[in-house]
């Protein structure tokens, strides 16, 4: 996945388009008043789409920039991004950025990863490898009703793209809410030869119970049909971490948003975490399913209480254990989950596009949350 980084491949030309270089022409950068940084940014107009990258091939983008203003959640995430390759007329990426760069739920939050960063929680940072054979076209869409300033930079080679390397499709599903012992899809539907790189995904936590990640990550590939290949051992566990799950940030995985009240519940509302299989590549050969079982752990005091949770909410796992009244264990339950997929295959392929009122349903900012300093100097008046 990455290059040795003593390497000087002269088959590669370095290049980078921003908007003071558009084209991502050799000694066309930063022309603008003189190159004094004339034209770093553009306004982009509510409800409008801007193509901020049309590239010949071959080549490979290396990384990807961008910033815009913190905003509600609702406009945040509103902020959408495109990829068209090869010249196709539908998207192979169609993601809300915030999720493309490992954060949903429309909440930046500072962390790092392997492959995405959001530095200061502002900065907003990409390395996953995008080749293409004959083009790539990367477009922007303000799916809010504010207009703001955008900032970005592509960072890519031209030059000569191995025949087994694969493009990157990103695709985006949310269920609000899930339904009951019908676990959530994170990924299907792409052909291979592929590999699954990992997901992004976001919990708004709804069930009552005490700890919602007890559901195992399942991995259904080239013909597994009952049963997965490779099935982990909970939520937490999936992510690197065990005993349940904090904020926290590694190369491979973590969990950098929680969205919890000053006095403390049991259960956050808003959960965000990542997970890339970088050393530990999911590779497949035909298809590809990767699903997330919606299941947590309860504890009850008295049997009355049990019997109410119970009365709704199937029991998994070995079952209650109900010595010294009450009981405890794992259950089945229903919450609100999203994900953005990454998947590299052979051929590039469409993804359905965002689904704009899906993705921004019950995200609103919290009574108790406070807005980023930085969200008042951009829209004082909360305009």
């Amino acid at each position: 996945m990455f290059e040795d980084p003593s390497l000087i491949d002269l088959r590669l030309d370095s290049r980078a388009i921003t908007f003071e270089n558009m084209s991502g022409a050799r000694g066309a950068g930063g022309s603008a008043h003189g190159g004094r940084k004339g034209a770093p940014s553009r306004t982009v107009e509510a409800g409008t789409r801007l193509v901020l990258a049309d590239i010949e091939g071959p080549g490979t983008v290396r990384h990807t920039w961008m910033t815009f203003p913190p905003a509600p959640p609702e406009v945040m995430r509103a902020a959408i991004i495109e990829v068209f390759y090869d010249g196709r007329d539908e998207p192979s990426i169609s993601v809300p950025a915030l999720d493309f760069f490992g954060m949903p739920h429309g909440r930046p939050v500072a962390y790092h990863s392997a492959l995405t960063a959001a530095q200061e929680g502002r900065g907003f940072n990409a390395y996953f490898p995008m080749p293409f054979r004959r083009g790539l076209r990367l477009e922007f869409v303000n799916g809010s009703a504010r207009p703001f300033p955008l900032y970005f930079q592509v960072d890519y080679t031209a030059g000569p793209v191995a025949e087994d390397v694969g493009y990157l499709h990103v695709s985006f599903a949310r269920e609000n809410p899930t339904r009951m012992r019908a676990d959530f899809v994170i990924a299907e539907g792409l052909r291979g030869p592929g590999r699954f790189l990992g997901c992004v995904v976001g919990v708004r936590v709804l069930d009552e119970g005490a700890w919602y990640g007890e559901g195992e990550v399942k991995v259904f590939r080239d013909g597994d049909v009952d049963l997965p290949t490779i099935c982990g051992t909970g939520l937490e566990d999936y992510v690197g971490s065990a005993w349940g799950m904090g904020p926290h940030a590694a190369l491979y995985g973590g969990a950098p948003l929680e969205v919890r009240p000053p006095v403390r519940q049991p259960q956050p509302d808003f959960v965000g975490f990542y997970r890339w299989h970088v050393p530990d590549p999911i590779v497949f050969e035909r298809e590809l399913r990767v699903t997330i079982q919606q299941i947590g752990f309860a504890g009850f005091a008295s049997d009355d209480e049990l019997a109410r949770y119970e009365a709704n909410h199937p029991v998994a796992g070995a079952g209650w254990d109900r010595r010294g009244g009450g009981g405890r264990g794992i259950a089945e339950r229903v919450d609100d989950y999203s994900a953005a997929a990454f998947v590299y295959c052979r051929a590039p392929q469409s993804v359905a596009r965002v689904d704009l009122d899906r993705a921004l349903r019950d995200i609103e900012r919290l009574p108790y949350e406070r807005a980023m300093a930085m969200e008042r100097m951009f829209w004082p008046a909360g305009a």
